[in-house]
Parts: structure tokens; sequence; C-alpha cells
């Protein structure tokens, strides 16, 4: 990219280098505008007679057409990209979603030298309309073979960013306690109500039960029937591991336990597991206040149907401690 001083008549389609002013201050035209007829005649009006504009060289390609180029191909699912002043491309879901970012692709990408992205946390909630990625060129222009590079990255690793739609987001719950599951209801009922609205969830089927082997595999099986997208064990005891009454009524269940302990805190103990597609958590003590835990990350992605893995709760420790 190379800056000239052009005459005003000549500058159409040109780049402007510097923003430009009118005499008492107010901006007119802003750097990186493209010049068009109704510009030059708007310049004219102000009494300008020349401006400083770049020009493409070869190998060269303009910003936005760089960030466009990259905002197709970095995501999928249900976003809509609109492309804004100065070589930027936003990125705005266009339903109510979960927002699953591939964090070591995203870092890739972002040690070029050509072009950077930003986007919300991973496994975040969004609702319609809200921007979920930014992408920013270097300005005016970027290197041709640079972005050729971005966007082969790109084309063999796949979206680094995907908008999961929240659809038929129904939650069962289960409520537990040694004594009488109507106490456990009690106690976490408005609780459990309000964190899974937060998400743009539901709550489809409650059921109540004592803290027995036999009854949780029960209520288990007819919360089940109901089709949820996720199931929430809401007992006033902490598990001690797969091996408590919770956990092995989970294996009676058929179901497959991924993963015990988190590295969240609060919601070190959760328990989560697999009946087929839908999860079931026990997340002891984080229903009993609305402070963020454990079930503010883990619940977005599983109202999305997304199936989080052991793995990737392992990965939660960098920034999991809430509070």
């Amino acid at each position: 990219m190379r800056a000239l001083t052009v005459d005003v008549q000549s500058s159409a389609g040109r780049i402007l280098c510097c923003t430009i002013f009118r005499a008492g201050g107010r901006k007119l035209l802003a750097k990186g505008h493209v010049l068009s007829d109704e510009d030059i005649r708007l310049l004219e009006t102000e009494g300008m007679q020349q401006v400083w504009v770049t020009e493409l060289e070869d190998g060269e390609i303009g910003e936005d057409e760089a960030v466009m180029a990259v905002a197709e191909v970095m995501c999928c699912g249900s976003v809509e990209i609109r492309l804004a002043a100065g070589g930027r491309a936003n990125l705005i879901a266009t339903a109510d979603a979960c927002v699953l970012v591939d964090d070591e692709l995203l870092k890739q990408i972002n040690c070029t030298s050509s072009v950077v992205i930003a986007t919300v946390s991973n496994y975040r909630y969004v609702r319609s309309g809200e921007r979920i990625a930014t992408i920013k060129s270097s300005p005016f222009a970027v290197s041709k073979a640079q972005l050729e590079t971005v966007l082969g990255i790109l084309g063999e690793r796949g979206a680094i960013l995907q908008a999961r739609p929240i659809r038929d987001p129904g939650v069962g719950v289960l409520y537990a306690d040694p004594v009488h599951g109507d106490r456990a209801r009690a106690l976490f009922e408005n609780i459990v109500r309000a964190r899974v609205e937060r998400f743009g969830g539901n709550l489809r089927y409650a059921l109540s039960a004592v803290e027995d082997e036999d009854q949780v595999v029960r209520a288990l099986q007819h919360l089940l029937r109901t089709k949820p997208a996720a199931i929430l064990v809401a007992s006033t005891t902490a598990p001690a591991g797969p091996e408590d009454v919770i956990g092995r009524a989970m294996v009676r269940l058929g179901a497959h336990v991924e993963r015990f302990l988190a590295p969240v805190e609060p919601g070190n103990l959760m328990l989560l597991s697999y009946k087929d597609d839908v999860p079931i958590v026990s997340a002891p003590c984080c229903f009993r206040s609305v402070k963020p835990n454990i079930l503010d990350l883990v619940l977005p992605p599983m109202l999305a149907k997304y199936r989080i893995s052991g793995w990737e709760i392992a990965c939660l420790g960098h920034g999991g401690l809430l509070g």
C-alpha cells in the first residue's frame, strides 16, 4: 500500500489515508473511506482541491474484502456477517444460541500479522441480535499471501466459531434428599427455575425422590421419557463420587459416567453422565445460590444439544475460579 496526494476531481474509488474534518472541527469523512462521486462534490463544496489517499499495490487486497473473506469461512450456525467501518466485520447471532469457540485455532489465526479475531467466551449463551465476534484487518490492505495462509488454515481446520441455536430447551429436574425429596424441592426450585430460564431454557418436568438408589433410578427413567435437553439432579447431599447413591443410580440406568470433579469453583463436585444423548448432571451446592457456578458454564451447550466431553470439562480450569 502506498500513499499519495491526488486532485479531488480524480479521487473517486480511492481510499482516504486520514480523516477529513470541516473547518469547525466536525468530521466530514473517515479514514479508510472509499471516495465516491458524491464525496467529491462534498469535498469541492468544502473548498478542498487535493486529498491524501492510498493505493493498492500488486499482491494486496483491500481491508473490507479481506475481513469478509475470513468471516465467511471462520463461522457456522446461526450467524449473520455485517461489514463495519475501518476494515472490520462483525458476526451477529441470528437466534438465541450457545457460542462454541475453537480456542487453539483462534490463537493460531491471531498469530498472523494481517487479521485478528475477537470472540465472546466459549460456551457463552447469547441472544438473537447480539454481537459474538469481530474480525479486524491491518489498515487499508493485507498481503494476498498472508490472507491465503489464513484461509488455508481455516479451510483445513474448519470453523473457529459456531453459534449453535437453542431449540426445544426443556430441562428435567430431580430433587433428592435423604429423608424427603420435597424438602430439596422447597429449597431449590426457585433457584433452579431462575438459572434455567436465564439461558433460555424451561422446566419441562420435575420430580422429587428420597435419595435411595431404586427411587432415583425410577425417577430418572420417568424424566428421560419427557425427552429433555438435560436432566439436573438437585440433591441436598454432596456426592462422594460415582460410587454414591446418585452415581450408582446413573450406572444402573445404563448411563455412561463422563466426568466426576470439575476444575471450577463453585461446582467442583459435579458428576456428569450421559444416557444416550441426554446429559444428567449432579452438581451439589450449586442449586443453593444464583451466583455463578459450574452450571452457568455447562448449561448453555447442553441446552443447545452439544455433547460436552470430560476433556472439555477438564479444560475449564483456566478461568474456572468463579467466586
